[in-house]
């Protein structure tokens, strides 16, 4: 009876801690639910961006519903841009980079407003001054990272850029370190939590923008066509999504993005690797897409000549027998690149829109319909270039991954920074290796 009465009384202390513990959730989940709600009700409303479409197009379209308007207003913008980028492709690599700086100045600019707008009634001290501050140090980290890689022989004339080269992450993590402790020294009492949340802001903002501009760049050097393919690509998807999703959308696709449908989805799925495996069939052809971007320390100039690899030389493929069936064909000729289209273009149209997503719930967040009103029907820039960040580092990681081998060129302008007797070290330890595998034969002096 002892043992029966000592049992039960064990089952109703564990039922009471059972029901302690339940309630103990709730009440955590009632607290969480609080906190959330609060924190959306802090949030000011952001003043809603002006409509800065011309006049002229405003006239000229005054008669049409509000969906045609914003659809003819897109596309005329559109056809303006994608113009404005072949001149600029026609320009040369250099201004392609004058670009990407461009846009990732602007898109960082329109990330930090936001925060400033939403909490520019607490009046941080020295938050916007920081955060340009910051942006200077990390684009001085990267661009002179960049410098030492592909323009050595040009550094190795200037004694000035040798010593900036040679202590060049030094002097970056120095920069860095003066706008931490300004950071610190701009600690304000009652603003703690929230000067911490706008430090973190501002490098979450620096990891989108810059890091990802600079693996654009990275990509360019390689060769002109993994920059204007994968872009390419991005913009027909966005384009013919849009389209798809316009005239035959009837089945939502996300909740953060209500206008986005299946039906455009999958329509601008099947549009994109089609353009992107006939978009590059066509660059492939040409040296000035497919060699890689290298400068050339006696003019001071970019130049895009080479032999190309055997990714641009048109190579005999055989159909698989369903393809044999179909087409009638059983051979087809093509350029091994536009099988690695296919890749970068299904990556485009079916991970790119998460990069679209995940603006879309960041908007949702601060209650903000486009990041800016830069380009009429379009909003900000980094409304348009929400997914191209994401689509860089895929492309870096692909070309890192299955494309890039052992760079001899790249390996020659190394060496030629090193000191003589460097130089002849190397050249000694190469000879008894290659005289070891038998490449070479031992010279007969001693």
């Amino acid at each position: 009876e002892e043992e029966e009465e000592e049992e039960e009384e064990e089952e109703e202390a564990a039922a009471e801690e059972a029901a302690a513990g339940s309630d103990k959730e709730v009440d955590l989940e009632e607290r969480l639910v609080e906190l959330d709600l609060r924190s959306d009700l802090d949030i000011p409303d952001v003043p809603p961006p002006t409509d800065s479409t011309p006049e002229i197009l405003k006239r000229a379209l005054s008669g049409l519903s509000a969906r045609w308007k914003n659809w003819w207003i897109r596309g005329i913008l559109t056809l303006a841009m994608i113009s404005v980028f072949f001149l600029i492709i026609y320009l040369g690599s250099f201004m392609l980079m004058l670009l990407v700086l461009s846009i990732q100045v602007k898109c960082y600019h329109e990330i930090i407003t936001i925060g400033y707008r939403v909490y520019h009634s607490y009046d941080l001290p020295w938050f916007r001054s920081l955060s340009w501050y910051f942006l200077l140090c990390v684009n001085y980290f990267f661009y002179g990272e960049t410098v030492a890689d592909y323009f050595a022989t040009f550094v190795q004339r200037r004694e000035q850029l040798q010593f900036l080269i040679r202590y060049h992450r030094f002097i970056s993590f120095a920069l860095y370190l003066t706008g931490f402790c300004m950071f610190v020294l701009s600690l304000v009492k009652k603003h703690y939590r929230l000067q911490f949340y706008m430090f973190a802001w501002t490098h979450v903002t620096l990891l989108i923008t810059v890091t990802q501009s600079h693996l654009v760049i990275q990509n360019l050097f390689e060769g002109m066509i993994w920059f204007l393919v994968p872009i390419s690509s991005v913009i027909c998807n966005d384009i013919t999504a849009y389209i798809f999703g316009f005239f035959f959308g009837r089945t939502p696709l996300i909740k953060l993005s209500p206008k986005k449908t299946w039906e455009g989805f999958i329509g601008g799925f099947f549009s994109t690797v089609v353009f992107g495996f006939i978009f590059s069939y066509f660059l492939a052809q040409h040296q000035y897409f497919v060699c890689p971007v290298e400068y050339n320390s006696e003019t001071n100039r970019f130049v895009t000549e080479c032999e190309p690899s055997e990714l641009f030389q048109m190579k005999k493929y055989s159909l698989p027998p369903l393809l044999q069936a179909v087409l009638g064909w059983e051979t087809v000729n093509m350029y091994p690149f536009q099988m690695h289209s296919i890749a970068l273009s299904t990556f485009a149209s079916l991970i790119g829109p998460f990069g679209g997503f995940f603006a879309s719930g960041f908007k949702r967040a601060f209650k903000i319909k486009d990041f800016a009103d830069t380009i009429p029907g379009h909003g900000g820039i980094m409304d348009r270039f929400d997914c191209q960040y994401l689509m860089a580092t895929f492309v870096h990681v692909y070309i890192t991954s299955f494309i890039r081998g052992p760079n001899p060129s790249k390996l020659l302008k190394q060496l030629l920074i090193l000191q003589p007797e460097q130089q002849l070290s190397v050249y000694k330890t190469l000879k008894s290796h290659l005289i070891e595998k038998g490449i070479l034969q031992p010279s007969l002096r001693g």
